[in-house]
């Protein structure tokens, strides 16, 4: 290595890790709407609303170079006696991981997060990546993620919906329907609830969503389907996040299969996301076999993989708390037979210990 290389090398400022402190909230979410690798779920807000709803520990940690961040990692931990004691980036998100512009800061910040795991008696430890890592860390293959470029014009958008699906929409333009924005989550809850429960899966609590909102503010959106009689039908909250749309949380009254309102919902918010020019319509995360990966596949999505990523320490394998996993189909069936009232009333504190 020549002289003048060994010099700019000893004079590159040290790496410093720190915590994310209030004031340091806006420096935070600059980084991350430049940075390649963040995701709206790298987002300072997330800190809060976890802190907030969920009483869970939280460590937002960043490394600076110079003064500049360079890395950032949102991690939390969920302990419970039923599903055990874990930490991830991040519970309740589907994306997550360390996002950087410094390989050193990147290694620092991961074995922070394992130092923290271990300290804090974690079973495991799990990065949603978008992007592989660690090609010899155990890995979660059950999800996939949707994403397609937004077209330029609307009717464009349009014509690039496969045919059935296509006529699907077209349905629901027919028979009247229109969707219209929320300011508050009170349609969405409504919809959402009665939705999961059917599922038989709990659902969040209703002051989640508006702690969504009062974090992310016009980024955090509510799209209500209304039939020609106001009667809404379908809702979607979607995340806004530089030239993307992801909706992220979705409901659907036992009406709206009749006159495809589902497929109309996902349909007005493409549209309205073009005209507010956004690049990329991220459809989310689904199980792979799971009726949501079909449903996108015939919108003709294309499955991208997630690299879901662990350390484990006190476990064997990967744990599977999911609805995939058969130790869990009856307490599913059970809860579709719950009455709703009451879904809603214990839901929450199951639902805070899955992530």
């Amino acid at each position: 290595m020549m002289r003048d290389q060994v010099s700019s090398l000893n004079l590159r400022a040290p790496l410093v890790l720190k915590q994310l402190a209030r004031e340091d909230g806006k420096r935070w979410d600059r980084f991350v709407a430049t940075c390649p690798d963040a995701t709206f779920f790298h987002r300072s807000g997330w800190k809060e609303v976890i802190e907030a709803e969920f009483r869970h520990p939280v460590w937002f940690l960043y490394v600076e170079r110079d003064g500049e961040i360079c890395a950032v990692l949102p991690l939390a931990q969920v302990k419970s006696r039923l599903f055990g004691n874990s930490m991830a980036s991040l519970p309740f998100c589907v994306y997550g991981g360390v996002a950087s512009t410094d390989a050193d800061a990147r290694a620092m910040l991961e074995a922070e997060a394992e130092r923290l795991a271990r300290q804090h008696g974690a079973d495991f430890l799990e990065f949603r990546n978008c992007a592989p890592r660690h090609a010899d860390w155990p890995q979660q293959d059950l999800y996939v993620t949707f994403r397609k470029t937004i077209l330029p014009r609307v009717e464009d958008n349009m014509l690039a919906i496969p045919r059935k699906q296509r006529a699907m929409v077209r349905k629901g333009i027919k028979a009247g329907l229109t969707s219209e924005i929320d300011a508050d989550i009170k349609r969405f809850f409504a919809l959402y609830a009665d939705n999961v429960h059917r599922h038989g899966t709990p659902a969040m609590p209703k002051r989640y969503f508006e702690r969504l909102k009062a974090a992310f503010g016009d980024d955090c959106e509510v799209t209500i389907v209304v039939d020609p009689a106001g009667q809404p039908l379908s809702g979607v909250m979607s995340f806004y996040f530089r030239d993307e749309v992801l909706p992220y949380y979705a409901g659907d009254a036992i009406a709206a299969r009749e006159l495809a309102a589902n497929d109309f919902k996902y349909w007005e918010l493409l549209r309205r996301a073009c005209e507010r020019g956004c690049k990329v319509f991220d459809y989310g995360r689904s199980k792979r076999g799971s009726g949501s990966f079909d449903f996108k596949k015939n919108w003709g999505f294309e499955p991208l993989p997630l690299h879901y990523e662990y350390r484990l320490y006190r476990c064997k394998g990967i744990p599977q708390n999911n609805p995939n996993n058969p130790r869990y189909r009856l307490l599913i069936e059970a809860w579709r037979r719950m009455p709703i009232s009451l879904a809603n009333l214990i839901g929450p504190y199951i639902v805070r210990n899955l992530g």
